[in-house]
């Protein structure tokens, strides 16, 4: 506040504090206010702007993409039932799948005490293993699934074969080092 104007109150506040408002000021002062309903005032409509109509949708696109991708992702893909062509090929398929896994499994330990030898005998297993899935992917768009539900049972029972077989060189090799330390010590 300015200097004066302070000044000016404070030498003539004791006027300011006798003078009291008039009765009929209130009554003066409603009737220029608007005249008050029973009824509560309805909300107006908010309007939204176009940059967040525009931010909305982009949200509600982006969350529908993610949720799409992961529907296709985790959806599962229509494959050919074995047991529709041939229930005993299908037997079997299972079957050769399971002893060629725990092959697979037993090969794996070879892994670290010889490196070379494992990945010698997993480039021979994947290029059976290529063949199968080429096979697998065939079946489904062939004439006679039932003759190619064959062949891959048929490279089953090699990829088992061959598995075995390659236990049993890792199996020799270690009744060979077995024997060898044994002659040392021996010695």
């Amino acid at each position: 506040m300015s200097k004066g104007l302070e000044d000016f109150i404070r030498a003539n506040r004791e006027e300011f504090d006798e003078v009291e408002p008039s009765a009929g000021l209130w009554s003066r002062i409603e009737k220029h206010l608007p005249p008050v309903s029973e009824e509560p005032k309805k909300r107006e409509a908010k309007t939204f702007s176009l940059w967040f109509v525009m931010r909305v949708a982009a949200s509600v696109i982006v969350v529908m993409g993610i949720g799409f991708a992961l529907y296709l992702k985790n959806e599962k893909k229509p494959g050919v039932d074995f047991a529709a062509i041939n229930p005993v090929y299908a037997k079997q398929h299972v079957q050769y799948i399971s002893m060629i896994a725990n092959r697979r499994t037993e090969l794996k330990a070879v892994a670290k005490s010889d490196p070379e030898l494992y990945k010698e005998f997993s480039a021979q297993i994947a290029q059976m293993d290529s063949t199968y899935k080429e096979l697998n992917s065939e079946l489904a768009a062939s004439p006679n699934q039932e003759r190619v539900l064959r062949a891959m049972i048929r490279n089953l029972k090699i990829q088992a074969d061959v598995l075995n077989q390659q236990l049993k060189v890792i199996e020799q090799m270690n009744e060979m080092k077995n024997e060898s330390h044994v002659e040392t010590k021996n010695i």
